[in-house]
Parts: C-alpha cells; structure tokens; sequence
C-alpha cells in the first residue's frame, strides 16, 4: 500500500513510518515540524519507499492516491501543548478534516491517534473504551483534550455520513527512543534528571498512578488496531500500573543514580488515576504489551545518554552560508539527510 504518515517525524509518527515500511508499504510522511523532528527520520534518507513533506496539515494537501491515512499530528507532551495552544486546537480539528478528506477522496482507510487525556481525571478506573470521561472543558490542559475528542467525533461523523471507512486509537502514556528529553512527561523528565545528577521532580504526594507502555508494543497494537475490523475507539496502553513514587524509585535503580526525590505542588487538572482496560484489545486484537517498564527504561539508556551528550556539547557559531538554529525550508519535499 502506499501510506500517508501526518505527524511522521514525531515520537510516534516516525516509529509507524519504520513499522510501516518494515511491512514492505511506500510511505509518505508529513510534518510542519513544530515538534516533530528531522533526526527521527535521518536513517530513512536513503529509503526509496520513504518520502518526507514539509507541511502544515491545517492547511489543505493532497501528495497523490494513498491506500491508508494514519493522522498523528498534533503536539502530545504537556509542554508542547501548553506552548502551542491554538495550534493544538487548530490541528485537532482543521488539520483532521483535511486528512479525512484526503481519505474520504481516494477511499482510504483512517486511522486517527486520539488519546487517554479524552478520560480526563478519570472517575472509572481503569478506564474503558465506554466510558465518557470526566474533562475540564476550559482548564489548561484543554487544548488538547478537546482537541482530541473533537478529533475523535469529526472521525464518527466522517464514517457515518461519508462512509470513510475510520479507527480510533486511544493512547496511553508511552516512552522509549526518540521520546524528546524535555518535553513535561513523566519518563523522559525522571530519565534527564537522573542521568544529570539532579533531584528527581514528584508533583504532589506522588501516589497518583500512571501506566506506561514501551514504543515497540504501542506500535504493535495500533497496526494491529489498522489492520482489524474495529471502528469504535480502542484503548492501547499497559495495564500495570504504578504510582509516580515508585516510577522515580524505578527510574533510580535504573540509571543507578543517587539523585534525591523532591515534591512540588500537583499541576491544575492533573489526573490522579490513569490505567487503560485492555480486554478490549486482547479480545479483538489480541493484543496485550510484552515489555515491562524496567526493560523498556533499560531498552532506552542508549537514546537518552545521548541525548544529554548533544545537549550538553557547545553549539559552533554559524558561519556564513549555514542555517541559522530554528529556521526551516519552505513548503515541499525536504532531504532527511541534513549533514
């Protein structure tokens, strides 16, 4: 199949694409790199089947007949959100209807990334795929949340007045290579704090619980999720949970640190309880994760030592004729390989 991969050179976009391709499909991925990044998608430069596209889907795009639209676009990590609310809110509902009429005009399959934040803080626990939620509407994590269920509900409506044939993936937490190292999220802020000596940062008493799923059995389940029959939204997320205490205890065994754990006040609208019900999945898909989370934090040691070597080396100058830190090409078709 050729696929259409949107958000393709983000966390998880850029690992569909290599899933997607591994499969032996042509992809083409798109991204207007307002988080997503050009080093996820580096070691495809030299993949015929691969292509990238600078674009911002909020605006209209067609790149040619596609079997399959996988729409990951939007900003995910707390940070971002937070950094780019409109932008957020613009690429859960412009950027979706655009992807969906891309589907709807070559009749493609469309497979959306929604989210766990569509539970809000969650008064069902663990949280099933039936369950409505429970989500501040206007608080400061809205942007996406609601980006998230509107992107959810234009999905519905798509397949039931435009018979676009649609999934709904329901993701939770996820972690491993490629995860950005700032970025608010639990993982990635105990990895960097841990691996730099510094006090590992608990918000609140720490006891709130989250479940955390390894990059490689999120991928597994959401092709799995592509490939099936099941249109109605889909939890794919680990079952085991564990609070945010023990997760930075874990995190300290792991890197061997000797950081301290401190607390801080809980952010506004933080949910204290987030576990995914997957029997759902298990039953349609069979589908369950395999990596535990001290496997996958040691499966991902390699990537986040490196990334605090690149963050701690000096940035040169630039010369004349080099590209200045923060600019990017226009529009259209961009080398991967960037030297």
């Amino acid at each position: 199949m050729r696929i259409l991969v949107t958000g393709g050179a983000g966390f998880l976009g850029s690992h569909l694409c290599d899933a997607l391709l591994a499969e032996g499909h042509t992809v083409v991925a798109v991204d207007n790199l307002l988080t997503g990044r050009l080093s996820n998608l580096e070691h495809l430069a030299c993949e015929s089947r691969f292509k990238f596209e600078l674009h911002d889907i909020c605006e209209p795009f067609d790149y040619g007949k596609v079997d399959y639209v996988f729409d990951f676009a939007s900003p995910a990590s707390p940070v971002d959100y937070m950094t780019h609310p409109v932008e957020t809110l613009r690429v859960g509902s412009l950027g979706v209807f655009n992807a969906l009429d891309v589907a709807r005009k070559y009749n493609a399959r469309f497979l959306i990334s929604s989210t766990s934040e569509c539970y809000g803080d969650p008064l069902e626990h663990p949280q099933r795929e039936t369950y409505w939620g429970h989500v501040n509407p206007i608080g400061p994590r809205s942007v996406y949340d609601e980006a998230k269920r509107f992107a959810e509900a234009a999905t519905m409506a798509y397949a039931r007045y435009h018979k676009v044939d649609t999934r709904i993936v329901r993701i939770f937490n996820t972690y491993g290579p490629r995860l950005q190292l700032i970025d608010g999220r639990v993982i990635s802020n105990f990895m960097r704090q841990a691996m730099r000596g510094e006090d590992l940062t608990v918000y609140g008493d720490g006891l709130q619980t989250r479940s955390f799923c390894y990059v490689s059995d999120e991928i597994d389940g959401i092709l799995r999720l592509a490939h099936s029959d099941e249109r109605l939204p889909t939890n794919i997320g680990n079952p085991r949970e564990f609070t945010i205490l023990e997760c930075a205890e874990l995190v300290l065994k792991v890197t061997s640190s000797r950081s301290r754990i401190v607390f801080e006040p809980l952010p506004v609208d933080d949910p204290k309880q987030r576990c995914p019900d997957i029997s759902k999945a298990w039953q349609k898909l069979c589908w369950q994760p395999k990596i535990d989370l001290e496997a996958g934090l040691r499966l991902s040691m390699d990537y986040f030592r490196k990334c605090l070597g690149a963050e701690e080396t000096p940035v040169r100058p630039a010369t004349k004729g080099s590209s200045p830190i923060g600019t990017r090409p226009k529009d259209g078709a961009v080398p991967i390989a960037l030297g």
